[in-house]
């Protein structure tokens, strides 16, 4: 004869909430994808910049250059020249001016640092991507030695030749010729 087990008690816990899905850390804005072809980025720096509140809007709406931007150092103080926010259609008479002088924030032993590496080698300060972090603008500025005519060419060439090596490769392992 089979004994029978007692049902067993069900439990009045609360069920584990899914895992909520997590938003992206950085949602990027703008990308200078010039800058790195220019430029040889030797260090970067990730700073906040001052907005008023039609620039963030018309940020998140996904629309700015920076193309044409550049970093400046006067005085204790860091300004992006040249950066390119169109004006907020909705925010009338609030509205800013699209190309003026942005204030870049960040702690004054990282500027010494940042604007003396870029003023002792003569090499420029170039914004390479805005994005949100955290519910906060940020700009991800880049001090760049300038690239000759050569130097472009000799960079395209290697990547042209990495990429067939790596296209080649992966052709051999699926079973290729």
């Amino acid at each position: 004869m089979a004994s029978k087990k007692p049902p067993r008690p069900t439990s009045s816990a609360p069920a584990k909430p899914a895992a909520k899905a997590e938003k992206p850390a950085e949602k990027v804005v703008a990308e200078n994808r010039k800058a790195r072809h220019e430029y040889e980025i030797l260090d970067t720096l990730e700073c906040g910049i001052a907005l008023v509140g039609s620039e963030v809007k018309s940020l998140r709406s996904g629309r700015t250059s920076l193309d044409e931007a550049y970093g400046r150092v006067e005085g204790d103080e860091l300004w992006l020249l040249g950066c390119d926010i169109p004006e907020y259609e909705k925010a009338n008479q609030l509205n800013h001016k699209p190309k003026r002088r942005r204030k870049l924030l960040l702690h004054r032993r990282e500027l010494r640092t940042f604007a003396a590496q870029a003023f002792e080698k003569s090499l420029t300060l170039v914004p390479l991507k805005m994005y949100f972090k955290d519910g906060r603008v940020k700009l991800l500025m880049g001090v760049g030695r300038g690239r000759k005519a050569h130097d472009k060419r000799d960079k395209l060439k290697a990547a042209t030749a990495r990429r067939d090596i790596e296209i080649a490769l992966r052709g051999r392992s699926r079973g290729g010729r």
